[in-house]
């Protein structure tokens, strides 16, 4: 029960922040009103989010390398909380845009060392199901949080969305101190900066890359799912936020399913499994694109698909650690998939604009993913006799 409890607080914080991260998708139109900016403006505070998250994940995690796992994760949210505050009172355009980078610092740190303090807890051999609830609440932020947030924004105003994200934020850090164990062990080096020392080893960088192309896919499809439904799979759009909450459903489903599969299988064949169903996705969504019917059950299924590979990604990372460095490299997986947001909605969209039509982004997402298999059988390749796990829980 106790264990429940402490993963339950580390996902009401991947809730916080899944919907801190995601709705201001949605609310572009109305922020840009409310600021008299134009929505490619407004975008720069998603970019600028997620630049937060790629800086401040390695920094803060080196920062509080003396402080136990629980203190660092309530002095994480606790920022998190306070930035987002910012957000709230914002007078302006410049000001947004500065409270948007600092809500992003937290973000990787928080889920780096979630992580890790996810896999300590949990029973031997349920690791990566212990790191796929801890993730839970990111994926249902996706399926609840986030429509409800764009709700609030856009019919009374987006700072209330805010307002909403600042009291998860307290109730988190609430919920951190009251059931999180204070002594949690894991590895750490004497000094901060010995920490660094983990970019010497090549298996840290090509995690690293996987991580930054892999989940790329996802995002050059979900970026532009609005344009491909109304416009090609003629999906009304009032619908819209329906098929929203189907993906998000499919995201939640892919994330747990993921975990019990990693805890059944060695983390880099389950990744390289999930990149090939990846890649049918990517090509069925092209060739259903233009039947609603068949688009609809794509998009479910492509949202289990990426979803699914979070868990086994994340244990991967974990598993290269080769001295006391876990909680920086776990952070390194979260600045990542953020550089993956960046590059997959970027080069989704170049096709686009060269006029190759809304269905063209998935064909990106299939070339990001056979890159990511690539990646994975480089991998592979020293590891033809693949070890267990050496991440343990105990």
């Amino acid at each position: 029960m106790k264990i429940k409890r402490s993963l339950l607080s580390l996902a009401l914080g991947g809730l916080g922040i899944g919907i801190t991260e995601f709705t201001m998708m949605g609310m572009l139109p109305d922020v840009a009103k409310s600021l008299s900016v134009s929505i490619p403006e407004a975008g720069y505070l998603i970019t600028a989010y997620a630049l937060g998250v790629v800086v401040g994940a390695p920094l803060l995690v080196l920062g509080m390398n003396r402080l136990s796992p629980t203190k660092v994760l309530t002095v994480l949210m606790v920022l998190f909380t306070i930035f987002n505050g910012l957000s709230i009172i914002a007078p302006n355009y410049n000001f947004l845009l500065v409270s948007r980078f600092v809500s992003g610092l937290p973000h990787g740190a928080f889920f780096g060392v979630g992580s890790v303090v996810a896999s300590r807890l949990a029973d031997k051999g349920k690791e990566a199901q212990a790191v796929s609830i801890m993730f839970s609440g990111l994926t249902v932020a996706n399926l609840l949080g986030v429509p409800l947030g764009t709700y609030i924004g856009h019919h009374f105003s987006w700072r209330y969305t805010f307002l909403l994200i600042v009291a998860i934020g307290i109730i988190t850090v609430i919920a951190l101190k009251l059931w999180l164990p204070e002594k949690i062990a894991v590895k750490r080096s004497a000094s901060p900066w010995k920490d660094l020392a983990i970019f010497r080893d090549s298996n840290v960088w090509l995690m690293v890359l996987i991580f930054s192309v892999a989940p790329a896919a996802l995002f050059a499809w979900i970026s532009y799912i609005a344009p491909l439904m109304t416009e090609v799979s003629g999906i009304a759009e009032q619908n819209m936020p329906y098929i929203m909450v189907l993906a998000g459903l499919g995201m939640f489903v892919g994330n747990l399913i993921g975990g019990k599969l990693t805890d059944a299988f060695s983390p880099s064949i389950v990744v390289t499994v999930v990149l090939i169903f990846q890649l049918i996705c990517m090509m069925g969504i092209y060739y259903a694109a233009p039947t609603a019917w068949a688009s609809v059950a794509m998009t479910f299924l492509t949202g289990v698909i990426t979803f699914a590979l979070v868990p086994s990604l994340t244990l991967l990372l974990l598993n290269n650690v080769k001295s006391g460095s876990e909680m920086l490299v776990a952070s390194l997986g979260p600045a990542c998939f953020n550089i993956a947001n960046a590059l997959g909605a970027y080069m989704g969209g170049v096709p686009i604009e060269k006029g190759y039509g809304y269905t063209s982004p998935v064909l990106i997402g299939a070339l990001m993913t056979i890159a990511g298999i690539i990646i994975m059988v480089r991998y592979m390749k020293p590891h033809r006799a693949i070890p267990k796990p050496v991440f343990q829980s105990k």
